[in-house]
């Protein structure tokens, strides 16, 4: 049996917790070490997890030579930083979306990458649901023919959260755009095979967390009136194929629904679909009939933030190309940094990857 990889995370917040199950899980790697600023959560990791070694430095843990993969769960500021440090060090790394807040960030570690040889992927857990991958697939026999629209969203009712790592710009990079848009953006690119984008009208504002009295359903708890960072975003994309994208994303917003509400619908020119209802339509022109249907869904194998470590240490196991590349979340990335720069210069941006 091939020696197992071994495995360190750094940053041991909320995230970090859901990574563990699938480092436990995987035949081809073990979690062996943790890094983090605050030492008090060292000792809730050893009780839990049975994890022995910690470093408050992250590169301690980063260049020790046991070390064959870096988790890095830390706030989105230093993801590049780490990751590129990381790679330069001879590690694989899997990093929390979002792979880094803006693009110029995701090219330098793309370069590194490149430099090193080793594997980077962005763990975009919305990709392994099993209503995705069943999506996915089907979408793959042409159900759809040529893409040529999508609306997605991401929104919550008053569900903004309180830790200084989202709400403020100097750790978080954004807002709703940075936090959860980067789930619904990467997964409908995904599902429409990356076209390329090439322009962006975009706004983000702060729409209601400055509202005297705003505060989140998360303990009904008062919204810091410090924050920074926009709690509602909105976009039209322009794709080089023809295709176009509406995006709405948003923390707090007065929308009807309980918790969170995430919605993909994409219109082809033989079909549409929308998750997470997996239900697909389509026209019989010949009969002037139209049919629905909802396809026979993949059962999640485990928790899609497991299943990415998983399929990410068999990847580096077997010598197999990085489950969500950077090039990929480059993408992602740059629609979201042309929201930004749209709403800032209050017109349609170009971008380029």
């Amino acid at each position: 049996m091939a020696k197992k990889l071994k495995v360190g995370v750094i940053g041991l917040g909320g995230i970090s917790n859901t990574h563990v199950p699938g480092w436990k899980a995987s035949p081809d790697a073990e979690l062996v070490a943790g890094s983090d600023i605050n030492p008090a959560v060292f000792t809730t990791w050893k009780d839990k997890y049975g994890i022995e070694r910690f470093y408050e430095k992250a590169a301690d843990l980063i260049n020790s030579p046991d070390i064959d993969i870096i988790d890095i769960c830390s706030p989105n500021m230093y993801h590049a930083e780490q990751a590129i440090a990381a790679l330069e060090a001879g590690k694989h790394v899997i990093c929390e979306k979002p792979l880094a807040p803006g693009p110029d960030d995701v090219r330098k570690m793309i370069a590194a990458r490149d430099k090193s040889g080793k594997l980077l992927m962005t763990a975009q857990h919305f990709r392994f649901g099993g209503v995705a991958q069943a999506m996915k697939a089907e979408i793959q026999t042409g159900a759809l023919g040529q893409i040529y629209h999508a609306r997605s969203w991401m929104l919550r009712r008053g569900l903004l959260p309180l830790s200084p790592t989202f709400i403020y710009k100097k750790n978080s990079g954004g807002g709703p755009c940075i936090d959860i848009g980067v789930h619904i953006l990467d997964l409908t690119l995904w599902l429409m095979d990356h076209p390329k984008p090439v322009t962006v009208s975009g706004t983000a504002k702060t729409a209601l967390a400055h509202h005297e009295g705003a505060f989140t359903a998360w303990g009904r708890s008062p919204i810091p009136q410090g924050i920074d960072v926009e709690d509602f975003a909105s976009a039209f994309v322009r794709f080089e194929n023809g295709a176009t994208l509406i995006l709405e994303v948003s923390w707090l917003l007065h929308h009807n629904t309980p918790g969170e509400d995430s919605k993909v619908w994409l219109y082809g020119t033989e079909g549409g679909c929308e998750f997470p209802k997996a239900e697909f339509t389509s026209s019989n022109y010949a009969t002037r009939q139209f049919n629905n249907r909802t396809i026979t869904l993949t059962q999640d194998k485990m928790e899609p933030h497991a299943l990415e470590c998983v399929e990410f240490a068999r990847a580096v196991a077997e010598g197999l190309p990085s489950p969500v590349p950077p090039e990929q979340s480059l993408y992602v990335q740059t629609i979201l940094d042309g929201i930004y720069r749209s709403q800032a210069a209050g017109r349609e941006v170009e971008v380029r990857i």
